[in-house]
């Protein structure tokens, strides 16, 4: 396909003119170079109208080009919402426009605009509601009107993923501060980490002029760029997004598919500031765009914006700015500084030399358009009278481009998700950040500064400051800053009585939206938000929040700092679910063992920070891999490797009393050489946890934990003892513990082989029970505990003998066909045995009631934790209950987190789920309302698909009731 014409070298910096790419915007072929954003595409083709507003469908051109605003939202055929000045064109991509009715260019739906009146701002808050039950009526409407991209839900997902990194300083924005930055604290000898959001560094040297001669910038940016690069203690991230700032300078960066944690002792946020719009009506038209949009356009994209300008500002950038479109030939037909006089009377020389007309002391206060509103076709310029007031008449030029640019707003948004405030300057017309936390600074634009040369020496001061923070010398001292000129016009807001000036774009909200929101009573701007919208769309406020702020002030008749702007919250920007999601980087502990298992062909699998066997054998023939180790747990004997459970030793005088206030059960007068089982709830009285207790002699528990759960509890116990203070020593133990689980009926035989000094008999060594002895020569601790339903010996013993322990055991077992079993099949076995699991069968509301744990309170105790939270909760009325139930084989098996039903409603969830070849049946454990929990109920579950099938409630456990198997 042939290319359409561009600006000639050096426009263009981004992109390749050598590669040539084909594309399809709405079923039109196009053409572009690599390096193209999908916007700067198809305004090289001519196609301007892009997106159609969210309310009031009205046609929408690029605002930015620096994707900051949602005038460019369209849609990718696995993709919604894409900003497409900020997506970068590939070949053959199809890109299609969104939330319109009938085809972008003629939307079925622009009539909206004409009954703007009819739905003024909140009308949807008094509309809807009423008469009862007509939501329903209108839902179903609105969702249809409503929404933007499609879902594709057939997308398969893409990999993503975490990284971390630790740097003694990150700057963040490469503009001239952050450049001059960074290179200060690098040359000092700081590790730097430079992020920036744009595909190339420079920031504003990329794209704007700084002189009359326009050279200066591009210069300056290569002299910086390449020092940048080739220093060797900075690391650079280009194209990346810092999305949030958090407590001691933690920053999630997004590059890409991956997020990058990062850690910084020191940061410096240089990231600039947003050009603003001026509000006249219709300024939201195809053709109208910030200056800076149109110099990105020519000077990144080689794009020429138009042929004919009118350039509308309230600083001396906009001259720069026109003397910028005329080298390009664009004929400026006016330039219209809203200011009396420029700050530099010899940029006002420059344009008249260029023929360029200035219009002083006067503003854009309509810009026209042509039929359909597809484009801007001119405008109408009038005196300004006063703020916000013009004279009767004006002057109409034609034109097919509005550049403007009311002043700047600094990138605020990491810097108050530190705790940064706004205050504003009356005499500046600007907002200053203050009040940061050590370790955090900022520089450039951002600052307040934005003569080129203060913006290069605040980016070294800043550097020099954080370095020192470090220990380093920048070898630099403080300076004085030259004088700065007024950047930002004080009210660049000119209402129109017929409307359609917008300050919010995402929202379609025009100056009456936001005042009318005062009138009716929300005063304060982060009720004004809530009530109006503004500020809640993709932009999130970068153009809106400062004429909202100036609006609510004057109409509430306060200050603009007292008004202020309403609350910045991470993330910067959206971030995909994917990059939340993507895999990370998590340390793992693996068991003394773990070789041995490895050995044995274990497929291994995530246990809390542990890895463990899921079961023996190929992936693909996972079930079978389980039924068969299932199988022999139950019928001959098996070993499983247990060292991740917590262990906790307690010893003191106050032991049992400590153990009493902590768990559910009593425990001072447990026997010695007994073990109970250990039940612990909060102060909510929702169960956090469980497990065994043994007594080893008076003044001498050790206690098991899940294994995700033991940090926890043991930083509870540590927590309450710190205000009991009893006499009592707790250690943690869980590393220097290894344990195996011998299981089956014939475990006592594989024990006696190897164990003489402790009588195995079940009169002397009854359940429940624990010892002391040696397995070989191996010192450890026997406890006789059943979690899979079968006899069995919990054998702990010090970390160091682990493999030793496995091989005696294995050797002893041979001739009993002794074989390993995983963490998959324990999860079956106890599953029949219906033992629940903290955190998988509960969630943080459970309490013991809802368990039938009712027999593991301790009812005649005065204190434990959660005791009077559960007594509250056993007076009321029970809303639902963990309870078994059965399908018959070959039913579509429920997963967990189905949902249980009851009617239309939702009752409850599956929270464990396996076929059952000892029983013949699928068994699992659900939640369900109390009137659903009586065994043979029949509980309604949805499965995959949507089916419903019907479950049996039975009564647990599911395998061996009398417990005789494990107490033989």
């Amino acid at each position: 396909m042939s290319q359409p014409s561009r600006l000639p070298a050096p426009m263009g910096l981004l992109i390749d003119r050598a590669q040539p790419l084909a594309f399809r915007f709405d079923g039109t072929d196009y053409g572009g170079f690599a390096g193209d954003s999908i916007a700067s595409a198809l305004l090289a083709n001519g196609r301007w109208l892009l997106s159609r507003s969210f309310k009031y469908h009205r046609p929408r051109g690029p605002l930015t080009m620096a994707g900051q605003d949602a005038n460019t939202l369209v849609q990718l055929p696995d993709e919604p919402n894409v900003l497409a000045d900020a997506h970068r064109l590939q070949a053959g991509l199809e890109v299609s426009g969104q939330n319109f009715n009938g085809c972008l260019i003629n939307d079925r739906d622009a009539y909206l605009g004409k009954f703007s009146k009819l739905m003024p701002v909140g009308f949807y808050y008094r509309s809807f509601y009423k008469p009862k039950g007509m939501w329903k009526v209108w839902e179903p409407l609105i969702r249809k009107k409503a929404g933007l991209g499609v879902l594709d839900l057939n997308f398969k997902p893409q990999y993503y993923d975490k990284a971390y990194l630790f740097v003694d300083l990150a700057v963040i924005g490469a503009g001239p501060a952050g450049l001059s930055a960074a290179l200060t604290a690098a040359n000092a000898g700081a590790k730097v980490l430079l992020v920036e959001q744009q595909a190339i560094l420079g920031g504003s040297l990329t794209y704007a002029r700084f002189d009359i001669d326009g050279t200066r910038g591009e210069t300056l940016r290569r002299e910086l760029v390449e020092a940048v690069e080739s220093h060797a203690n900075i690391q650079v991230l280009a194209d990346a997004t810092c999305n949030a700032w958090f407590t001691e300078n933690y920053l999630p960066v997004i590059q890409g598919r991956r997020m990058y944690k990062v850690r910084a002792q020191q940061c410096i946020v240089s990231a600039g500031s947003f050009d603003q719009p001026v509000v006249f009506r219709n300024n939201d038209l195809p053709g109208v765009m910030l200056a800076s949009a149109a110099q990105r356009l020519m000077k990144l994209y080689a794009v020429k914006p138009g042929k004919r300008a009118v350039v509308l500002t309230g600083n001396d950038d906009g001259y720069l700015t026109a003397l910028d479109l005329h080298e390009q030939g664009v004929q400026v037909a006016a330039l219209v500084d809203m200011r009396r006089q420029p700050g530099n009377g010899t940029l006002k020389t420059a344009l008249e030399r260029a023929g360029i007309t200035c219009h002083l002391d006067s503003t854009v206060y309509e810009a026209l358009h042509e039929k359909g509103m597809r484009h801007v076709s001119g405008v109408e310029l009038r005196k300004i009278n006063g703020q916000g007031q013009v004279a009767e008449h004006g002057l109409r030029l034609d034109c097919d481009l509005v550049c403007m640019s009311a002043g700047y707003m600094p990138v605020y948004q990491l810097l108050c998700q530190a705790g940064g405030k706004l205050a504003y300057d009356e005499q500046k017309a600007e907002f200053a950040i203050s009040g940061l936390p050590q370790g955090l600074a900022v520089a450039g634009s951002v600052n307040g500064r934005h003569s080129l040369d203060n913006v290069l020496l605040d980016g070294a001061l800043a550097a020099a400051r954080a370095v020192k923070a470090l220990g380093l010398d920048a070898g630099i001292g403080e300076q004085a800053f030259g004088e700065e000129a007024r950047v930002n016009f004080d009210w660049p807001i000119f209402p129109h009585p017929k409307g359609k000036d917008f300050v919010d774009f995402d929202e379609d909200l025009q100056v009456r939206d936001i005042v009318n929101a005062t009138r009716i009573g929300y005063r304060d701007v982060q009720l004004v938000k809530r009530f109006s919208t503004v500020g809640m769309g993709p932009s999130q406020g970068r153009h809106s929040a400062l004429p909202t702020a100036r609006l609510v002030a004057k109409a509430t008749q306060r200050s603009i700092s007292e008004t202020g702007v309403t609350t910045a919250r991470p993330p910067f920007e959206a971030e995909k679910l994917a990059h939340v999601a993507g895999r990370a980087f998590d340390p793992y502990r693996q068991t003394p063992m773990h070789r041995r298992h490895l050995q044995a062909g274990a497929k291994m699998m995530p246990a809390g920070i542990w890895l463990r066997p899921a079961y023996y054998g190929k992936p693909e023939e996972r079930e079978r891999c389980m039924q068969d180790e299932a199988r022999h747990v139950r019928e001959r004997v098996g070993l499983i490797d247990v060292s991740t459970l917590g262990g906790l030793d307690v010893r003191g005088p106050d032991a049992a009393e400590l153990l009493e206030r902590m768990y559910t059960l009593p425990f001072k007068k447990q026997p010695v050489a007994r073990t109970r089982y250990a039940l612990m709830t909060n102060e909510h009285g929702v169960v956090i946890d469980d497990g065994v207790c043994a007594r080893l002699a008076d003044n001498h528990f050790y206690v098991t934990a899940t294994t995700s759960g033991v940090d926890r509890i043991y930083q509870q116990m540590l927590k309450w003892n710190a205000q009991w203070r009893l006499n009592v020593d707790i250690a943690n133990v869980t590393a220097a513990i290894a344990a195996v689980n011998l299981a089956g009926p014939l475990s006592r035989q594989v024990l006696e082989k190897v164990c003489q000094d402790v009588d195995l008999s079940a009169e002397a060594f009854p359940y429940m029970g624990v010892r002391t002895g040696r397995v070989a020569d191996i010192p450890a601790r026997l406890m006789r505990v059943g979690f899979v339903g079968e006899l069995g010996y919990e054998i702990h013993v010090p970390a160091r003998y682990a493999e030793r322990l496995w091989d005696v055991l294995m050797d002893a077992g041979a001739e009993f066909r002794i074989r390993p079993f995983g963490v998959e099949t324990q999860r079956l076995l106890r599953l029949e045995k219906g033992h629940v699991i903290v955190s998988q069968d509960t969630d943080g509301m459970t309490h013991p009631g809802e368990l039938d744990l009712q027999w593991a309170i301790g009812r005649k105790k005065p204190f434990f934790v959660g005791k009077r939270s559960i007594e509250i909760l056993e007076a009321q009325p029970l809303k639902r209950k963990l309870v078994g139930f059965s399908l018959p084989q070959g039913s579509p098996q429920p997963l967990e987190g189905h949902l249980v039903l009851k009617g239309a409603d939702i009752s409850g969830n599956v929270t464990s789920c396996e076929y059952s070849q000892t029983l013949g049946q699928i068994i699992g454990l659900a939640y369900a309302s109390a009137d659903q929990a009586e065994p043979g109920a029949q509980i309604p579950i949805r499965v995959e698909g949507g089916q419903v099938v019907n479950a049996t409630v039975v009564n647990l456990p599911f395998y061996d009731p009398q417990n005789l198997r494990q107490e033989r």
